[in-house]
């Protein structure tokens, strides 16, 4: 199903902003600073994007069972 492949490509970019973002924090100067910001908050995106796709995939296979 299309769902499952975007659900692993939301979750994915979840896990991969995540690692970014935390590697990012190392750097002290005020650019890094922003960019790591920017990085949370794509990832706060994303697993929001993760869990109505999640909940959409929950909902349409309940459907299909007729439950």
């Amino acid at each position: 199903m299309i769902i499952n492949i975007l659900i692993a490509l939301a979750l994915l970019t979840v896990f991969m902003t995540l690692i970014l973002g935390a590697l990012n924090m190392r750097n002290t100067d005020k650019a890094s600073r922003r960019r790591s910001n920017k990085l949370m908050r794509l990832r706060v995106g994303a697993q929001f994007v993760a869990v109505v796709l999640l909940f959409a995939m929950i909902y349409l296979k309940s459907k299909s069972r007729g439950g």
